[in-house]
């Protein structure tokens, strides 16, 4: 009997600095299996699962210009740093039995796929996690708006963002004890209180084209269970 579930086809955002765990930098082991586990469920489920993981764990663009080095540059080395969280959660992901394919936004055919829309919905329709590494292949884009980008291409109905916190608040609940988190909320409203969930091309990207975005604490391995089956997990902005 199958389960019946709230999103069919989901991206899954998940930061370079989740795999950090309890670490300073890198990988690290435990916590990638931690969130293999949780993947692994909504894949049992039968969900249609992307997922786009960011490098700031091993590499940001911004640090480089922090060397004086240029920022196309920097923000090339975070896209290979993407790529190195994307085959390690990939590894992860199949040594727990999950079918995966890691496709590039820039060509690395010997480890990986290149980006190709057509193919990433077809592993999805297979029954395929598809992990979207190197950004959108661009300088001076993010990696959530990777994620946005990504989600419009592959008629996604939600765009997942796992976070420390559990959800969006009216200031940074961990710097200010008296922030109030909001079960649901507005583009317009998120806009005009200036609050922070995505990058602003990212967020744009998801207004324009009515993509929801459910913002969650990751590190509770119950949550994303939860969101597919419906319950009111994190911040829905819609």
């Amino acid at each position: 009997m199958s389960i019946p579930l709230k999103f069919k086809r989901v991206l899954l955002k998940l930061s370079g600095e989740a795999l950090v765990g309890k670490q300073e930098f890198g990988i690290d082991a435990d916590t990638l299996a931690t969130y293999a586990r949780q993947i692994k469920e909504l894949w049992e489920m039968g969900v249609e699962l992307a997922i786009v993981v960011g490098g700031g764990n091993i590499f940001r663009g911004v640090q480089g210009e922090g060397i004086g080095m240029g920022r196309a540059h920097g923000d090339y080395m975070g896209m290979l740093a993407t790529v190195i969280n994307g085959m390690a959660l990939q590894d992860a992901l199949e040594q727990f039995g999950v079918h995966v394919r890691l496709q590039s936004a820039i060509p690395m055919d010997k480890i990986c796929e290149p980006y190709i829309r057509r193919k990433a919905i077809r592993h999805l329709q297979k029954g395929r996690v598809v992990i979207f590494a190197a950004g959108t292949g661009n300088p001076f884009f993010t990696t959530d708006t990777a994620a946005s980008l990504r989600a419009i291409e592959i008629e996604a109905d939600v765009v997942l963002k796992g976070t420390r916190v559990d959800g969006v608040y009216t200031a940074d609940p961990e710097k200010d004890q008296n922030a109030v988190k909001f079960d649901s909320i507005s583009f317009a409203d998120v806009l005009s209180n200036r609050l922070n969930v995505m990058d602003m091309t990212a967020f744009t990207i998801c207004q324009e084209n009515k993509l929801p975005i459910i913002v969650f604490n990751i590190n509770n391995p119950e949550n994303l269970r939860r969101i597919l089956l419906g319950e009111p997990v994190g911040t829905l902005v819609s």
